[in-house]
């Protein structure tokens, strides 16, 4: 089986019936990895396409361990033998690295690294610009609606905040990579 046929399987597996909401936004992003994936070889879009379905898969209640999704969706990766990259992908995605800092777990994240590649801005781009349902949105739009979700309060908000100069960045070197392909990555 291939790499993406199986992080199908395992996404639907995982969140289609206990978050079905979650299992929506990893699929609009997977579709939104694939508008993305002729900027890259045929290995990457396989592993790019392969990371947006399975970025979020850490939210699976089985394989919720230390309550933060990138680590413990990049955990059950690498207990899974799979691509190492694929686990830095998920483990690193839209900027995770702030959040671990103010959860405490940059040490147990620093096991994989941050590649800052095309291939990670484009997965951040998926991500940033799906909304919780599946559908598009921009970058600005989606960030707004994290922190109305969390509330002013809340950690993932602070995050997000810390966060929206290097997704905003991400999501417009990514943007301007498809424009230079005459790709149409506004399709829905």
């Amino acid at each position: 089986m291939d790499l993406v046929a199986w992080a199908t399987c395992v996404v639907t597996d995982e969140l289609a019936e206990p978050l079905p909401r979650r299992f929506a936004h990893v699929r609009g992003v997977g579709r939104k990895a694939k508008l993305a994936a002729p900027l890259f070889d045929p290995e990457e879009q396989e592993i790019l396409v392969a990371s947006a379905l399975l970025h979020d898969i850490g939210y699976a209640p089985r394989l919720a361990a230390s309550g933060f999704h990138p680590l413990d969706g990049a955990s059950f990766l690498a207990d899974s033998h799979v691509n190492g990259r694929l686990c830095s992908l998920v483990a690193h995605h839209s900027c995770a690295y702030r959040e671990a800092e103010l959860r405490g777990l940059s040490a147990e994240l620093a096991r994989w690294t941050d590649e800052s590649t095309p291939l990670r801005d484009a997965l951040w781009w998926a991500d940033m610009t799906t909304t919780p349902d599946g559908e598009p949105t921009s970058v600005h739009d989606r960030i707004e609606e994290i922190q109305r979700r969390y509330g002013p309060e809340d950690l993932v908000t602070f995050f997000i905040r810390q966060a929206k100069p290097e997704l905003v960045c991400a999501v417009e070197r990514t943007e301007e990579r498809l424009r230079a392909a005459g790709v149409d990555y506004t399709a829905k």
